[in-house]
């Protein structure tokens, strides 16, 4: 009774619980950032998050995601109509933003409000059509999500 505090229990799908929160048990505002990056990921892939219908190493799609994107096949993990020879530049641009997110520590990732302006400012400075439509697509799927 003279306890202030509430204990409760993180309840979530494996593949967007940060790996962080896996080791520590403590969960920050730090791992809804994590979520954020999987989620961005699965839409520029088109993929879940994690699939037992894909081969060991590409289980879990954060972990293929990141090879990708360090490996420098990433156009072949996104999904295919999503990447043109006008957009390729717009689309890695994005790619990074979702691979900061997915960075294993806490203390790496931006906040949920840097991400907000990255993405914003992102949308104002490209002008031209086909990024407009790039982004606009990953924006709309973000905000019916």
């Amino acid at each position: 009774m003279d306890h202030t505090e509430i204990a409760t229990v993180v309840q979530g799908t494996v593949g967007y619980l940060d790996p962080e929160y896996m080791q520590t048990s403590q969960f920050t505002e730090k791992s809804d950032v994590y979520s954020f990056g999987v989620v961005l990921m699965e839409l520029l892939t088109g993929e879940k998050a994690d699939s037992f219908d894909r081969p060991q190493e590409k289980r879990s799609l954060a972990m293929h995601f990141l090879n990708a994107f360090k490996e420098n096949y990433l156009f072949d993990v996104i999904e295919s109509g999503i990447v043109k020879d006008e957009n390729k530049e717009e689309v890695m641009e994005v790619a990074a933003l979702a691979s900061r997110r997915l960075r294993l520590t806490g203390e790496e990732r931006p906040s949920m409000k840097e991400v907000a302006m990255e993405l914003e400012g992102m949308m104002m400075m490209n002008k031209h059509p086909w990024v407009a439509v790039t982004l606009s697509l990953i924006w709309r799927r973000l905000n019916t999500c």
